[in-house]
């Protein structure tokens, strides 16, 4: 913590990447991965260090240093907001979609760490809760998965206390409803089970694929068509079983995108990743969005990056744990949380995301 009249003036960043490659081949409705890169930032004042990072492209590490950098250095670090305005000004010609919202969100999430350390506070406490833990669904089953992977995965969450399920479904239409079989026999009748096509069916699949579903007690459809078909996604919200909710917006970098897509009625559910839409600031500005339409809001990915937002954000749904991030964050930092009782708990004796960066444990992957 700072001592009364201490300078709070960002004195340092720092920037570094780091590639980890998947335990098992992975793929979805329409991509296919071997290795997750994140990009990391430090950033110092105060005597002070957070931290932040983004799963992107190697590329947003040179964007940070050669662009955002520059304009955030010597600013206060109590005013992230002011830092955040200052970052989105000066990417205005590079476009804004994309790394440059990516690159801007890393930042972003180190200066909220960093400001929270600063006055010796969890990032939960500094953003003011509204509940003590975030509710999770387990996410993976990928599409490259073998029967056998998909149920001990799927069915050691549940075993594990997480009551909702997510698998990817789409590389091949004709096999999904086999396999959502398989999922709803692994994880019993009473976990909620969700699927995810990333866009991969046309709209008559789609349609046809969520009435085979709902046989299954499926309840949760995420990007049944491309998440830029807002047209195609109001048709399957208003044409889909009962009880199953249309999900999309992981791929939305500033509030504009969010705004068109619940303007369309596209979603029941709208997602968002701290990671892509600028950060812990980006992310807070979404919540008022689905509010003000009765709508619930969604995390996805980087557990650790979003559990205390979750946390102050009053209409949620459970938040991804998802697979891959789960075992990056576990590996590289102390301090990563484990669901309890299928939540989140941020510990609030930790400041900031409570993360200690295990740097010695990294560097075997860095770039």
């Amino acid at each position: 913590m700072a001592r009364p009249g201490q300078a709070t003036t960002i004195d340092q960043i720092r920037v570094s990447v780091y590639t980890i490659p998947t335990d098992a081949p992975e793929s979805d409705g329409t991509y296919v991965w071997n290795s997750t890169t994140m990009v990391l930032v430090e950033s110092t004042a105060a005597g002070m260090c957070g931290l932040g990072y983004t799963y992107a492209d190697a590329a947003t590490a040179r964007l940070i240093t050669d662009t955002l950098v520059p304009v955030v250095l010597g600013r206060d670090a109590m005013d992230v907001p002011d830092c955040w305005e200052a970052m989105v000004h000066v990417i205005r010609n590079l476009g804004r979609p994309g790394i440059s919202s990516m690159a801007i969100a890393a930042v972003d999430v180190a200066l909220w760490d960093l400001k929270a350390r600063i006055l010796d506070l969890s990032l939960l406490t500094l953003l003011g809760a509204v509940r003590d833990a975030a509710p999770v669904y387990g996410s993976g089953g990928f599409t490259s998965y073998s029967d056998e992977q998909l149920r001990a995965q799927l069915g050691g969450w549940v075993s594990k206390g997480i009551p909702a399920v997510k698998m990817k479904i789409g590389t091949h239409p004709s096999d999904d409803l086999r396999r959502v079989a398989v999922a709803r026999e692994a994880i019993g009748p009473e976990a909620e089970l969700y699927v995810d096509a990333n866009g991969a069916y046309t709209r008559k699949q789609a349609l046809a694929q969520a009435e085979a579903f709902r046989e299954y007690g499926v309840v949760w459809f995420e990007e049944p068509v491309s998440s830029d078909d807002l047209e195609g996604l109001r048709l399957i919200r208003n044409r889909a079983p009962s009880g199953m909710d249309i999900a999309a917006g992981e791929y939305g970098y500033d509030l504009w995108y969010f705004r068109h897509m619940l303007e369309a009625g596209a979603v029941d559910v709208l997602q968002a990743d701290a990671t892509r839409c600028a950060g812990i600031t980006g992310f807070m500005r979404v919540g008022p969005l689905t509010e003000s339409r009765s709508l619930n809001l969604s995390a996805h990915c980087a557990p650790s990056i979003h559990v205390a937002a979750c946390c102050a954000t009053p209409r949620i749904r459970p938040m991804e744990y998802f697979h891959d991030h789960v075992r990056i964050e576990h590996m590289f930092f102390d301090g990563t949380l484990t669901p309890v009782d299928g939540a989140l708990r941020p510990d609030r004796s930790r400041p900031g995301l409570g993360l200690e960066f295990k740097r010695a444990d990294a560097a075997r992957y860095a770039v």
